[in-house]
């Protein structure tokens, strides 16, 4: 299960980027991923639930923002939804040349801090 060491990617960049704010703890992180990235969202969540113990995101919840693959035909410039597992001829003019718009993505879209308790 790759997505241990995704989660664990994501745990140790966000606990970087959250590190110059100074004594705060990270409550969310914000995920972008794509439908064709290779990712299972479930499987992202718990192990990202897996990854964040002990660490400083032990109480960090994780967004997963689900983005649907799409593609435009390079033909006729129709945009459709390409499915799983992908379909990329264009359902309008069956053209086989199109160009993926969305679907791709497994990012880091935002963390959300919360104020260390004193």
């Amino acid at each position: 299960m790759h997505e241990l060491s995704i989660a664990t990617a994501i745990v140790e960049r966000a606990a970087a980027l959250a590190r110059p704010h100074g004594p705060a703890a990270v409550a969310a992180v914000r995920v972008r991923v794509g439908e064709l990235a290779g990712v299972v969202p479930d499987a992202l969540r718990f192990s990202f639930a897996v990854a964040r113990q002990d660490t400083e995101l032990a109480a960090a919840r994780l967004d997963v923002e689900e983005i649907p693959a799409r593609a435009r035909c390079a033909a006729c410039a129709h945009d459709f939804a390409v499915g799983t597992p992908p379909f990329l001829w264009c359902p309008r003019c069956e053209g086989s040349t199109t160009h993926l718009l969305s679907g791709r993505e497994l990012e880091i879209t935002g963390i959300e801090l919360q104020e260390a308790s004193a």
